[in-house]
Formats: C-alpha cells, sequence, structure tokens
C-alpha cells in the first residue's frame, strides 16, 4: 500500500532532508515518526532532497507500508470518526511529532496507481527570499531570508534570471558530483520585491542538481549589486565550469514551494521516462 504525503518543515535544525547516523533530519524524524503507529522501519522517497537549513512548504514523498504495517493503521481507533484510517493518519502523525513542531504532515492520502514522489515529478518550484538595504532587516524573518548589506536592483536581477531560462548545462551553477549531468531545464525564474520590500527569487526546472539554486540566487544577487552585468549570468553558465565571480548563497533563504506531477493516468509513464533518463545518465 503507497501512501501520499505531503510535507512541510523550518529546516533551521534539521541537517537536510536524508537520514544520517547521529544528526537530526527531516526524513529521520518522520520515519521515526510513522514507525510509532504502523511499526517496522518505514522508508519515505521524497521528491526532492533539502539541504540542512532548507525549507518546505510544498514536500512531496511517499511511503510504502507491507500488510503488517497496513493491519495495524486500520486496527487502530478512529476516534473522529472518520471511515479512512489513511486519511487520519496526518493527524496522528501530528499528534507524535508534538505542539508547535518544526515539521509538519499537513495531508495523507493513498497514491494514485503508479504514483511516485521522486520519479512522476515534472517539476519542483522554489523561492528565495534576500533583505536588502531598500527593504531592511526583519528579525521576526530571519529563519528564512538571507540578509544582503546593499541596495540591490531587482530589474537587472529580474532579467538576469530571465536569460538563464531553458534547457542547458548547468556546470556553473552545480556543486559536482561524479557521474552525475549537470544538465537541466530551467522552466522559470525571476524575481520581484514583495508588499514588505524583500526581494523574491522564483525558479522553477525539471529538476535540480546540487547547490544549484543557490547559486543561481548568487549570481543573480552579484548583478543587483553591480558586480556583474544582467549578461554576465549566460556568459558565466556558458562558460560550464565553476567559477568565484559570485557566492552561493546560504541555505536559509530557500524555501521548496511546490512540487507538479502529471494528470494520474501518467504518472507511471512519466516515473518510467525519468527513471530510464536517469538510467542514461
Amino acid at each position: 500500500m503507497r501512501i501520499r504525503l505531503d510535507i512541510a518543515y523550518d529546516g533551521t535544525h534539521f541537517r537536510g532532508w536524508a537520514r544520517q547516523p547521529g544528526l537530526r533530519t527531516v526524513q529521520g524524524v518522520l520515519e521515526d515518526a510513522i514507525a510509532r503507529i504502523v511499526g517496522g522501519a518505514p522508508r519515505l522517497v521524497v521528491a526532492g532532497r533539502t539541504d540542512a537549513g532548507v525549507h518546505a512548504r510544498g514536500q512531496v514523498a511517499h511511503v510504502d507500508l507491507d500488510d503488517d504495517q497496513r493491519a495495524r493503521l486500520f486496527a487502530r481507533t478512529r476516534r473522529d470518526g472518520t471511515s479512512d484510517p489513511v486519511d487520519r493518519l496526518a493527524h496522528r502523525l501530528r499528534g507524535v511529532l508534538g505542539g508547535y513542531p518544526d515539521v509538519t504532515v499537513h495531508r495523507t492520502a493513498v497514491a494514485a496507481d503508479g504514483f511516485d514522489a521522486r520519479f512522476s515529478a515534472v517539476w519542483r518550484r522554489y523561492e528565495y527570499r534576500v533583505a536588502d538595504d531598500v527593504s531592511g532587516y526583519d528579525p521576526l524573518e530571519r529563519a528564512r531570508t538571507t540578509t544582503v548589506h546593499a541596495p540591490l536592483q531587482v530589474e537587472a536581477m529580474d532579467a538576469a534570471a530571465r536569460s538563464l531560462i531553458g534547457l542547458h548545462d548547468f556546470a556553473a551553477y552545480c556543486k559536482p558530483r561524479p557521474e552525475a549531468t549537470t544538465i537541466r531545464t530551467l522552466l522559470a525564474f525571476g524575481w520581484h520585491r514583495d508588499a514588505d520590500g524583500v526581494l523574491v527569487g522564483t525558479v522553477q526546472a525539471d529538476a535540480f542538481c546540487h547547490s544549484m539554486v543557490r547559486a543561481l540566487v548568487g549570481a543573480c544577487v552579484a548583478v543587483g549589486e553591480g558586480r556583474l552585468t544582467a549578461a554576465d549570468a549566460a556568459l558565466l553558465r556558458d562558460a560550464g565550469e565553476r567559477t568565484s565571480a559570485f557566492k552561493v548563497l546560504a541555505a536559509r533563504g530557500l524555501t521548496l514551494v511546490e512540487v507538479g506531477y502529471p494528470a494520474d493516468d501518467l504518472l507511471a509513464a512519466r516515473a518510467e521516462q525519468t527513471r530510464a533518463r536517469r538510467d542514461a545518465e
């Protein structure tokens, strides 16, 4: 039985998503919570692994329950009167996680046929928040906003971002990993100021390689400061190698906002297609 989970978390005090021995991670906390309810050793598969300090409002994962775990889930008392123990699981997980936790499960549901949280996804969208000398510093937002001590030119940053959209090799914006491709399709990227004057960058791609979003943001901030031109962002990308022309910005400003999936009848085909491409890479 496969269950989809819709998850949100404040990444400040997590060492990233992936379970690591002796470290507090989002996956570890959630798997331990699920195990308290259904027993065994449940394993979550996630749409996108986030690094230490990165937040999420729209993370998606799935877990497969064996027959014994399913029986334990269905045998538990449904005190709220619901007839759907899977729907009730989200409520039970929130109870296990405690009051005011830094990770929560908004929704649990039986996954559609063919659904794979990672391989069925067609895009991921992130936001990055930057406070500059124009917006000023808000201590209440410090956990999810990076501060730059300069006035930033949002129009130049937006132009630089838009110049990067498309199918390209983003090696200049990715931390290299052995045998991993850096070719990605950047579907959307742009900057604006919100009602409080904070710069918000929205970036969407089929997938991201390691540290890619924070590097893209770093290049745009360098443009906003006037250290690079808007055209330089694309020139650096086309050079195809890591550079010291900009800094990779901190994880604290980054939030996974949403993961996109195709219609239910296309989920299995999308997963098969993605696996085949990853194997070829």
